[in-house]
């Protein structure tokens, strides 16, 4: 009987190390891509966490992941190396299907946070003891924010946010409190791993799976709920989409983090699916490789995909709620997406394809050496009130409206929906800040004037008779500096003259 020399070196090294690393194969992995390695994957793991050690997968192997639902718990490093991992999606039983194959934990528990009643925005300090520092998340469940309006209508969700505090109850100025809260309902307390807990490696492939195209979403994928951690040269690709499936909120899925970082990775997109929406109309479904949910200190380093970022056929990479300080630097996505807010985004030495820029949020959003490939360069979200409280900021960057279709592009685009209470008082940008941006608008429509700074926003505020019933605030100043088009025309403020009448325009 021959044993392949892969076979020997890697239950070599398992032995030489046994005191170093575990591996699968000390659990009974095959890695021939057909037997079933998950419940092996698990007690691997399992070991490694009692015994405070990496894990380390064979180079070379493959493990096949089935409709088995159970989880992963990764509390230290792994090097998966050049060993891919297939995940079947076909047979996960309906009620499982948001089961993460691997969860990365944290080494402390939550702690309820007791006597926290109220506070106010930008407080510098919550008045509590915490057992060192932590990611604080706050609700207030009697009050209702980001109300959605359109085709995925709904009643909103509680208010809530989350920042990082000291031991001493000190805000960090860097994640400053957004809200008010005249009634704190829940208040929780997740302490900072002090050790950075890195995941490298690995080739990832899942079959997808058939189910009904409707909002079951599938989550068999790393469900990051760790503060410091490292992700890198990981690869996503997925097979097996057909006419129909269930949307997926992300393979990678952080949620309840702080300063993670995913950097040199590689995702794919998902086929756009349709399905009935809230209002009982159809609507295109979101699905998702990349999920970031009430977090802060989250970013994309040199990340990409292997999907065509311009082709429409496929959804937008990333969705995000309720974060801070998100960042791309040197990524290629077909878009970054705020839906329920961020305070602070940071976009460099990146490309974005037809998706674009959509963001709800407050703070800065900073762009820079950066092409952007869509109708807008922004678009603030309307179903959530198309609304940053806060500045935009955009530096040295280049601008392809629709990527070759006829258009006029704009800079930043919404609606004023001001008739829909989104539960929040809704805002353009305070300030907008231009410094070099090439606006590539060769292929213009025939009748065409330039290129806007702001859409049209509401067709109806073009009066002094419009009252609006919740006012919506319109910035205030735009500079523009070293702006060229391919055209040669200029930025023209707006099709809608009587809504930007007071904006101050300084070109430089």
């Amino acid at each position: 009987m021959k044993i392949s020399a892969l076979f020997i070196s890697c239950a070599f090294a398992a032995m030489a190390n046994a005191q170093d690393f575990v591996t699968y194969e000390e659990f009974g992995a095959v890695g021939d891509g057909k037997t079933d390695d998950q419940k092996a994957i698990i007690a691997a793991h399992e070991a490694a966490n009692k015994k405070g050690l990496p894990v380390r997968a064979c180079d070379g192997k493959t493990y096949y992941i089935g409709k088995g639902t159970a989880t992963a718990e990764i509390c230290t490093d792994v090097d998966f190396g050049t060993a891919s991992f297939v995940i079947d999606d076909h047979e996960v039983p309906i009620g499982k299907r948001t089961a993460a194959i691997f969860r990365i934990a944290p080494s402390a528990k939550p702690i309820a946070i007791k006597g926290l009643t109220t506070l106010a925005s930008c407080q510098a300090n919550i008045g509590v003891s915490l057992p060192g520092p932590c990611l604080v998340e706050v609700v207030d469940s009697t009050v209702r924010q980001y109300i959605r309006y359109g085709l995925n209508q709904n009643n909103g969700t509680p208010k809530r946010e989350v920042f990082l505090a000291a031991a001493d109850g000190t805000v960090d100025p860097a994640t400053p409190i957004v809200w008010d809260y005249g009634k704190v309902t829940h208040a929780v307390a997740r302490p900072l791993d002090a050790k950075t807990l890195v995941i490298k490696g690995g080739r990832f492939t899942t079959i997808a799976n058939q189910a009904e195209s409707k909002y079951t979403y599938y989550g068999r994928g790393f469900s990051v709920n760790r503060s410091n951690v490292r992700i890198e040269g990981l690869r996503h690709d997925i097979t097996g989409e057909g006419d129909h499936g269930a949307p997926y909120g992300g393979f990678i899925s952080i949620a309840f983090s702080a300063n993670v970082m995913v950097t040199n990775c590689i995702f794919t997109a998902h086929k756009t699916y349709r399905t009935i929406g809230a209002a009982g109309k159809p609507v295109s479904m979101g699905s998702y490789d990349l999920s970031v949910n009430n977090s802060v200190n989250v970013s994309f380093v040199n990340c990409r995909q292997t999907t065509d970022i311009n082709d429409n056929r496929y959804w937008g990479l990333l969705g995000s709620n309720y974060c801070k300080n998100m960042l791309y630097d040197g990524c290629a996505f077909s878009r970054f997406d705020a839906h329920m807010g961020v305070a602070n985004a940071t976009i460099r030495n990146s490309e974005l394809g037809y998706m674009g820029i959509n963001a709800i949020g407050f703070g800065t959003f900073l762009v820079e050496n950066t092409t952007v490939r869509c109708g807008s360069f922004f678009n603030l979200r309307n179903d959530y009130g198309s609304t940053w409280r806060g500045d935009f900021i955009v530096r040295n960057c280049t601008f392809v409206p629709r990527n070759g279709k006829k258009a006029t592009g704009t800079l930043v685009n919404g609606s004023s929906t001001d008739w829909h209470d989104f539960g929040y008082p809704c805002h353009m940008p305070r300030r907008i800040v231009v410094d070099g941006l090439k606006i590539d608008d060769s292929n213009h429509p025939d009748k065409y004037d330039g290129p806007f700074v702001f859409g049209m926003f509401n067709s109806k505020n073009t009066s002094a008779d419009y009252v609006e019933k919740f006012p919506y605030h319109v910035t205030e100043e735009v500079v523009l500096k070293n702006v060229k088009t391919a055209s040669g025309k200029k930025l023209v403020l707006s099709p809608n003259k009587h809504m930007f009448r007071n904006v101050k325009v300084v070109r430089e």
